[in-house]
């Protein structure tokens, strides 16, 4: 039972810091009307948002943070 309580926490602290890897990977939101209007051109004369490295990074930060919280579940189950 101790290990198995163990393994979960190596398990949860290696999710939490991919967690954060992943989220300081990521472009910020840019604000403001130069924002909006690079962001249209990148739209319309860009590459496809969704085959794009940041759809890949957002898709693995909510993946991993959906795993983390189930390992945080399971934790709080086996303490």
């Amino acid at each position: 039972m101790e290990t198995l309580n163990l393994i979960i926490s190596i398990v949860q602290v290696v999710l939490a810091i991919a967690v954060i890897f992943l989220v300081l990977l990521q472009q910020g939101k840019r604000a403001g009307l130069s924002g909006a209007i690079s962001g249209g051109a990148e739209t319309f004369f860009g590459k496809n948002k969704a085959s794009s490295m940041d759809a890949l990074l957002s898709r693995l930060t909510i993946i991993l943070s959906i795993l983390l919280g189930i390992s945080t579940l399971a934790l709080n189950l086996v303490h």
